[in-house]
Parts: structure tokens; C-alpha cells; sequence
């Protein structure tokens, strides 16, 4: 059984051992997408395949759609070469639920993939043509949140983004200036209507991504590098949208308990890759039952009925209110805190913190007590029930192999999301005080304590990827167990809005934050001896 159009022929024998088929013609909707594509993704990890490619490819089971999805990589070109394409773009979806079934989905909506490289004339010039398509309706992104920056952590301009400033939109190097310069190339097509839609876990997308974008737009045209029209085109709301999103559906790492399952159904060539860039594929992915996808509705080249796949469709304001509770409140911030204190404690599976008392004290405290009273109900989706889920289904999940070290990746541009918007709520209601959150600021003790690289046993470990691990980790590098803390050295990171939302100078906050953290470098098993105290 090999994944492959070839090795799909016996569609008896994957059905005998448990699998779901696409049940479209797939040549015929390969065929019907390459002359009028209808939406391109860019970004080809795993929640795009778990999650939207799923949703497209039960649409065209129903017969609601007749076109599958086009995806681009820009981060990893490795993807696409040693996954997609020795697959025929097909995936096998596992979705592990906490009841403990397992079901596995054969996906083969993505009928077209590309790498999003300006050097390489054959897949750059289909990407332009797919562009100048008047079917084109949306290009969506899950490209983390950092892919939208043109900077780096020291503020300056990401070389290749400078480059770009100056080369123009012929052959961009960086990611979003190849995107800019595809836009372009639908902007001289005849200024063409299109939504660009950012579908990234992070607080208003689609302004992250306007604001990259439109830099091009501004210094292109500024330097004569493009027409004059480009700048107003990216700025014409009824040709060009930037909605706003928020998403949710756990996709970890493909786990090797998973893999099992599917050898033993007799699937072939199903080892993982690791690429140069680091990236960590397999022809399968991993994911929870539970996913939520809410659009704000601006599309000004129209839309599919995307929700009769389980997608929501709403206005700005009601986008807003969710991703906040998500964001903010309701998971984001607590998986935060199992992360930074999961990687600490030494625990390689996020649902075996949910059996520590200790964690699960914290996340409930922070969820229902601190987070929850500056939550505004958003309608569609409600906030307690969500954290109801989170913390009683989703998390506990034993089948999900989720782990806090993937989880405190990139905790840095993480921090003033989840918490510090939270904080900006406490200071602006007349009712509630900054300082009586007492969690919070443990957490952000908990990350500095975690930047030290040793865990509560006095062990070293390696911290998770994040842009600015070389900009905090030496104003810690002081610090030792059985030491205390200078709070001058600390100074620097504690009033760094940036990083946590807020200077916690200001706010009143750094002193707890220093407090803490003096009990947590107190010596071996220190950080357990804090949270027994304060939780």
C-alpha cells in the first residue's frame, strides 16, 4: 500500500484496513483546478493538511465544490520535493480522538503544489499565471506569525527584505516580497479582486500581513519599481481584502506511536523527513477532532461555500471577540504555561501535565480566574464551554502526541499576546486591579527561569527555536541555582513591551516577576517548591 496514485488504485484494499477514500474524480477536478484555480495556499505544514485540505476534500465528496486546493512553500522547498510530490500530493490524515478511536482519511484535495522560489523560472512563472487567473478568489497563509516580519529582533530590516526594497518585484528573495510581487503580477493583469487571507495563530492577522505587503507596495512605488497604481490597488478594500481570522486545531509533530498504526494496516514508505531547514514531514499528520476556523466575510472576488465545511463566516468585530478569547484567554495562554513549565519539569507530553496538580491548578487558575473575567462573549462560540474543552477533552487527549517542547517554539512573540492583553484589559476596567494577578506573572517568571536552559532537576536541556533567544538568554546568563537575581541585569528584558505586552515596570509587575524567579533558582527542584506555594 503506497501512497501515490499509483498505489490508491486498489482502493479495496485501503478501504479493507480501515481508510476514507476521496470519493471525487480527482483527474477531472486536477484538470478543472489548473484552468480556474479558485484558491491558493501558501504554506504546506501540517495544520494546512490536517485542517483545510480536509474541509476542501469533504466539500468535493459532496459535490459542493468541483475544484481542489493549489499550495506553495516558501519557508522549506523540501517539503514539496520529498513529501508532496513522491506522494501525489496526497496526505493521510489520523485524527486521534479522546475517546480513544482513531480515524484515517486519505486526503486528495490538493491537486497542485509549488515551491515559492523566484529563482526557479518554471514553478515561479505557474505561480504568476495562477495569479492572473480571474477564478483566483482567496490566497490564504499559515506561515506562522513571525513569517509576516520584515524585521529582526533588533528591529533592523531582514537583509533580504532590504534587498527586495531596492531590486524590485522581478526576482524577490525574501518570502513576503515573493507574495508582494505575485500580487503584483494580478494587480498589471487588470487589477483583479482577490482576498488575501491569514490564517495564522496570532492576534489580527490580516493586519500582520496588510502591513507586510503594503511596505512592498509603498517602496516599490516610492522607487519607481512599480506602477504607480500598485500602492492604491493594495489599498482598495473592494480589490484587495486582508481579512482577519482565527483558528484552532492541534496538529503536533507526527508521532511514531501513529506511524505504527498505519505499518500495520500495511501503508509503505511512510518514514519521516527531516529537512536541511530543520522541518520535521511525513506523508501522514496527526491532529485532534476539534477545529474551529472563523473568517471575517470579505471576499471581493466572492467565495465558496466554505461553510458547509464546518468554517465560520462573520463580521470583523465578531473575529475579533474570538480570537481574543482563543487568543488570550482560553488556550493560547495555557499552553503557554504548560510549555515554559512542561519543558522545566522535564515532561515530553502535554497531556500527562493535565495528571500533574500543581499544572493543572495554574492553567485553571489563569484560564477561569484571571483570564476569563476580561473575555467578552462573542456569540458564536462560548467562552467558558471553550475552556470547558480545552481543559476536560482537548488537552487530557492521551492520543495526542503534543509536546511542551514544540509548544515553546517562538515563546517570545508569543508572550504579549496571550498575556499581555489580558493585563492592558485589567488596567483599563474600573473594576479589576493588575495586581491581583498573581499567576500570570509567575508564568512570565517561569520563561525566564526556562531561558536558563536547566531544568528543575539541575539538568541541562535545549531550548525550543525562537528569534530572540540571542537577544534575552545573556541578561539571564547570570543567573545560577542557589543564586539570586540582580533585577538591574533583568531590567532590560522586564520593560521590553515587545516581548510581554506591557513594561512590567510600569504595570507594577516586575518586582512579583523578580520574586518569583529568586524562589526558582533557589536550588534544585526550586520551581516545583514555587508552585506548590503560590498555586
Amino acid at each position: 500500500m503506497k501512497l501515490n496514485k499509483q498505489g490508491l488504485a486498489d482502493k479495496a484494499k485501503w478501504e479493507a484496513a480501515g481508510y476514507a477514500l476521496p470519493a471525487f474524480d480527482r483527474e477531472k477536478v486536477t484538470a478543472a483546478t489548473y484552468e480556474n484555480p479558485f484558491w491558493i495556499h501558501f504554506g504546506a505544514g501540517n495544520i494546512f493538511r490536517a485542517f483545510q485540505a480536509n474541509v476542501v476534500q469533504n466539500l468535493l465528496n459532496e459535490g459542493v465544490l468541483d475544484r481542489g486546493l493549489v499550495v506553495a512553500e516558501g519557508f522549506d522547498y523540501e517539503i514539496i520535493e520529498k513529501m508532496n510530490r513522491p506522494h501525489d500530493d496526497y496526505s493521510i490524515l489520523v485524527t486521534l480522538k479522546a475517546d480513544g478511536n482513531v480515524e484515517k482519511t486519505v486526503v486528495g484535495s490538493v491537486v497542485e503544489s509549488h515551491t515559492l522560489d523566484s529563482e526557479n523560472d518554471g514553478e515561479f512563472s505557474r505561480l504568476k499565471e495562477i495569479f492572473t487567473k480571474d477564478s483566483l478568489q482567496m490566497a490564504s497563509f499559515t506561515i506562522t506569525e513571525k513569517g509576516y516580519s520584515l524585521v529582526t529582533g533588533k528591529g533592523d530590516l531582514i537583509p533580504d527584505v532590504a534587498a527586495d526594497f531596492e531590486a524590485g518585484p522581478d526576482k524577490p528573495k525574501s518570502y513576503i516580497g515573493k507574495v508582494a510581487s505575485l500580487l503584483y503580477t494580478r494587480f498589471k493583469a487588470g487589477e483583479k479582486p482577490i482576498a488575501m487571507v491569514s490564517m495564522d495563530n496570532c492576534s489580527h492577522n490580516g493586519d500582520k500581513l496588510y502591513a507586510a505587503i503594503s511596505a512592498f507596495a509603498d517602496k516599490w512605488t516610492e522607487n519607481n519599481l512599480a506602477d504607480a497604481g500598485f500602492k492604491a490597488y493594495v489599498n482598495d478594500k473592494s480589490k484587495v481584502s486582508f481579512p482577519w481570522s482565527m483558528i484552532d486545531k492541534i496538529t503536533p509533530r507526527p508521532d511514531a506511536s501513529v506511524e505504527e498504526i498505519l505499518k500495520k494496516d500495511g501503508v509503505e514508505e511512510l518514514e519521516p523527513v527531516i529537512t536541511s531547514k530543520r522541518t520535521y514531514v511525513a506523508p501522514f499528520v496527526n491532529a485532534e477532532e476539534c477545529e474551529y476556523l472563523v473568517i471575517e466575510d470579505a471576499f471581493p472576488n466572492g467565495r465558496p461555500e466554505l461553510e458547509k465545511g464546518g468554517l465560520m463566516f462573520t463580521e470583523r468585530e465578531t473575529v475579533d471577540k474570538v480570537e481574543k478569547m482563543k487568543v488570550c484567554t482560553c488556550l493560547n495562554p495555557l499552553h503557554t504555561c504548560l510549555a515554559v513549565f512542561g519543558c522545566i519539569l522535564g515532561y515530553e507530553k502535554i497531556s500527562e501535565e493535565m495528571k500533574d496538580p500543581e499544572l493543572k491548578k495554574l492553567v485553571e487558575v489563569v484560564g477561569y480566574q484571571e483570564g476569563l473575567p476580561v473575555v467578552i462573549n462573542p456569540g458564536i462560540l462560548d467562552p467558558k464551554e471553550f475552556i470547558d474543552t480545552v481543559l476536560n477533552v482537548r488537552v487530557p487527549n492521551p492520543f495526542m502526541p503534543d509536546t511542551p517542547q514544540r509548544i515553546a517554539t517562538d515563546t517570545s512573540q508569543k508572550l504579549a499576546i496571550r498575556f499581555g492583553e489580558t493585563i492592558k484589559a485589567y488596567q483599563a476596567s474600573p473594576e479589576l486591579d493588575v495586581k491581583s494577578l498573581k499567576l500570570i506573572p509567575l508564568v512570565f517568571a517561569g520563561w525566564l527561569r526556562y531561558l536558563m536552559g536547566i531544568n528543575d532537576a539541575g539538568e541541562k536541556f535545549d531550548l525550543s527555536p525562537d528569534p530572540l533567544l540571542d537577544t534575552v538568554c545573556p541578561y539571564v546568563s547570570g543567573l545560577k541555582l542557589g543564586g539570586t537575581v540582580d533585577a538591574e541585569a533583568l531590567k532590560p528584558v522586564l520593560e521590553n513591551a515587545k516581548i510581554f505586552g506591557v513594561n512590567l515596570y510600569e504595570v507594577g509587575m516586575a518586582d512579583t516577576v523578580v520574586g518569583y524567579l529568586n524562589e526558582m533558582i533557589a536550588g534544585v527542584g526550586a520551581v516545583r517548591e514555587t508552585l506548590k506555594k503560590y498555586v
